[in-house]
């Protein structure tokens, strides 16, 4: 599990001050019987608990050339963690949603200028992915209530998807008739190559797989030193697709492959799974590198596909390494 305060965070506006006395979410639209709740009324509701890797769909943004501006994520922007709250396909029974809805609009009450408009963060799920068992409304993360950074009151969790969709301070989930057309939707997370195009919307997660550096690291290059001998590589791996497969290291830099060993998915479906192996350091300059296949048969490219926004780089993880002879 990643501790709350290690968690990646992302918010585009500022963090709304909300009262949890006063709040409400309200679902209405192509709904029967539209529905307010306050948090007291979902809390009673049957709780739903699910451990889920989430991670920024920019994560990897900054290995990427040309140069993205924007967030200047490295590897960094991923976490896991134990969220607990009710099934969402659970608050929408209680409103009888109408034969013709077709999306679930999730709207938060963090509120900015994005692409020249005023708006409140919004995005949509397609009905059939918004009812999932393991879809919640999440009002506790790790064990303790919400953090405010983290969406609190209330927060969408997808697992499986990139963090743009876990909508955080939700106010209002609208079932929709017509696919959804606001900016977050059109015209941002997208995969787009120029501008003008229409793009391939993000989604679920790509499979990745990510070292922990071995030695110590140099200031300013953050490349490794390490004494030639037996070492322990472990990591994590993840994908939104499917469960990971399996996972190789190298050391030559991806010349050459060996598996490693997946630890049994202890914390479920939705989060990742760590790898291992055991590495013979022989003294010169090394590159260590790990790549994930999950068991749809989608797999790491050896780099990332440049894109305007610098989403989805899942390129293989490369780290550079001076192996040294030991002391004496």
């Amino acid at each position: 599990m990643t501790p709350v305060g290690l968690h990646y965070l992302l918010v585009h506006y500022d963090i709304p001050a909300v009262d949890p006395a006063t709040w409400r979410l309200t679902i209405d639209g192509a709904v029967e019987a539209p529905r307010t709740f306050d948090l007291g009324t979902l809390r009673a509701l049957q709780a739903h608990e699910v451990v889920a890797t989430m991670e920024c769909a920019g994560n990897g943004r900054m290995r990427l050339r040309p140069h993205v501006v924007s967030q200047p994520w490295l590897q960094e922007a991923v976490g896991t963690g134990r969220w607990r709250g009710v099934r969402l396909r659970d608050v929408l029974a209680t409103t009888r949603i109408a034969g013709n809805a077709v999306e679930v609009l999730f709207t938060g009450l963090d509120r900015g200028l994005e692409h020249g408009e005023e708006q409140l963060f919004a995005r949509s799920l397609a009905l059939e992915a918004a009812l999932d068992a393991d879809v919640l409304l999440a009002y506790e993360l790790n064990g303790g209530p919400l953090p405010p950074q983290h969406g609190f009151p209330l927060r969408l969790l997808v697992p499986g998807w990139y963090g743009m969709t876990n909508v955080k301070w939700l106010t209002r989930i609208t079932l929709l008739t017509e696919p959804f057309t606001g900016p977050q939707q059109l015209q941002s997370y997208r995969l787009r190559s120029a501008e003008g195009e229409e793009g391939e919307p993000l989604s679920r997660m790509l499979p990745r797989a990510l070292l922990v550096p071995p030695g110590i690291p140099e200031f300013m290059t953050r490349e490794r030193t390490v004494v030639a001998g037996m070492h322990l590589l472990e990591g994590r791996a993840w994908s939104g697709h499917a469960p990971i497969a399996s996972v190789e290291v190298s050391d030559d830099g991806g010349g050459s492959w060996w598996p490693a060993a997946l630890d049994p998915p202890t914390l479920g479906p939705h989060a990742w799974r760590r790898f291992s192996t055991e590495w013979s350091a022989t003294p010169g300059r090394r590159i260590l590198a790990c790549r994930a296949r999950d068991e749809s048969g989608l797999a790491q490219p050896d780099e990332g596909t440049w894109n305007l926004g610098g989403y989805a780089n899942n390129g293989v993880q490369r780290i550079a390494v001076d192996v040294i002879p030991p002391a004496g």
